[in-house]
């Protein structure tokens, strides 16, 4: 019995089962997890960096997209049922999806702009007044001015040099999800 024993000790292989399993030494198999601890700090370090705002900007990144529509109604209705979620605002003058923290908003529009012309991305600012004059500053142009909707939420967009459309929103009530 102890000669099968030693002979299995000394093998570079065990079997397990039908699979065999290569029988590394205990320094490898140390390094092995101190590599993954590694790793996993590594990749849990990326996703708190890019988690964080980013110093260089005072852009807290995009918030809210809006499309605008003659038939509110029936772009309800599809949005509706395209994304699988309710409304959690809806008035006449603007109906707003949470979509997974993100905001999707339509409003009424009787003269819909050219396709591509009627979309706005808004991005978050904390402090929209400022951002809105350093844009303009810049060399963009005032497109709507800064108005509060409601809820303590403002909007404004400006015109790039270049003639897009930029949207910013300060928006107290936004969360991600």
């Amino acid at each position: 019995m102890q000669k099968h024993a030693k002979q299995r000790a000394s093998k570079p292989h065990r079997l397990v089962g039908r699979y065999t399993l290569v029988n590394h030494s205990r320094k490898h198999q140390i390094m092995k997890h101190i590599f993954s601890f590694l790793i996993l700090g590594l990749v849990l370090a990326s996703v708190s960096a890019v988690s964080k705002e980013s110093p260089q900007s005072k852009m807290l990144g995009l918030r809210t997209t809006v499309y605008t529509f003659e038939k509110l109604d029936e772009a309800k209705k599809w949005y509706t049922e395209a994304f699988g979620v309710e409304p959690y605002f809806d008035e006449p003058y603007y109906i707003g999806f949470n979509i997974r923290g993100f905001e999707l908003g339509l409003m009424p529009e009787k003269k819909v702009a050219p396709k591509g012309a009627n979309v706005v991305a808004y991005w978050g600012v904390n402090k929209i007044e400022s951002e809105y004059e350093r844009l303009l500053k810049l060399g963009a142009k005032a497109h709507t001015p800064i108005t509060e909707v409601g809820g303590g939420i403002k909007l404004g967009t400006v015109k790039d040099p270049f003639g897009n459309i930029l949207g910013l929103i300060y928006n107290p009530l936004f969360k991600y999800e």
